[in-house]
């Protein structure tokens, strides 16, 4: 009733020439306040056009989930996302001219989301890599990339990145205390089984393996949400068959050949805007 009662009254004192005190005229609220962190999987890279305010090493796109995010909620958009980003680049500064990440944050910050944790020791993206160089090597067949590497990776994700994503989310809550702090893990690369050797070019015995290795590493981020208060936004049930091996229009992820993005094994602009309507509804009342 409340809501109904004031604008009448000042309906009402505009129509007798009263003054309107202030505190009796509605006012629109103040828009969030949302920082972006991460990595080229939040900054889009490959997608265009570029964010003209971003350093071009960043390949930043304006197209990226914290951009259609952003217009979403009608939030005030600081993005500081930032291609090859690692956790320790929210602490210091990835390229000359490119500030620490955390130094976006401050009291005021309303929502923080991030994509990070895959270029850490290069155990994701490296892996990706290797497993594609065993794959060609072995035009497609057997499992070159598992039998030479085994745990290794899986290793280093629950050793070295888990424990780096708990400091990671540490430092921005204390950045940005007032903050909901959402942190989005990564959409499949790679079906569950087959693959699509050449145009990803992993060896068939490879394909689960790496699946696995992102399902780790998925399951480390939300691990290090929970142990942090922060928010964890799944990529895993909606994006399964939207990876790497769907056509043109299924995809959210492009690959190695025949792809629509200049780099290669990142989200399209479908993928970005999947990924923030799953961050949409994941912020209460939205």
């Amino acid at each position: 009733m409340r809501r109904l009662v004031v604008p009448a009254l000042a309906a009402i004192a505009v129509v007798l020439g009263l003054a309107v005190p202030a505190s009796a005229t509605p006012q629109p609220p103040e828009p969030l306040e949302y920082v972006a962190l991460g990595d080229s999987y939040s900054a889009a890279s490959g997608v265009l056009p570029l964010d003209p305010t971003a350093s071009p090493l960043c390949l930043r796109s304006t197209r990226n989930y914290p951009h259609v995010l952003a217009a979403r909620l009608g939030a005030r958009l600081t993005d500081v996302t930032c291609g090859a980003a690692e956790t320790t680049h929210f602490r210091t500064a990835q390229y000359p001219g490119v500030a620490p990440q955390l130094d976006a944050l401050d009291a005021g910050t309303d929502l923080v989301t991030m994509t990070i944790g895959g270029n850490d020791s290069s155990v994701f993206i490296g892996a990706i890599l290797a497993c594609g160089v065993a794959g060609t090597a072995s035009l497609g067949l057997g499992s070159p990339c598992a039998d030479q590497y085994g745990s290794s990776f899986t290793d280093t994700v629950e050793g070295t990145t888990y424990p780096a994503l708990v400091q990671a989310l540490r430092d921005v809550r204390a950045a940005a205390p007032h903050a909901r702090v959402v942190i989005v893990g990564y959409p499949w690369i790679l079906p569950a089984a087959g693959g699509c050797f050449p145009l990803m070019p992993v060896a068939r015995g490879d394909v689960p393996y790496l699946r696995n290795l992102q399902a780790t590493l998925n399951g480390a981020i939300e691990r290090a949400a929970r142990r942090t208060g922060a928010t964890y936004v799944d990529m895993s049930r909606v994006s399964e068959g939207r990876d790497a091996c769907r056509p043109i229009g299924v995809r959210w992820v492009e690959p190695v050949l025949v792809g629509t993005n200049p780099v290669i094994v990142h989200p399209n602009a479908l993928g970005e805007q999947a990924i923030a309507e799953q961050v949409a509804r994941a912020l209460p009342g939205r």
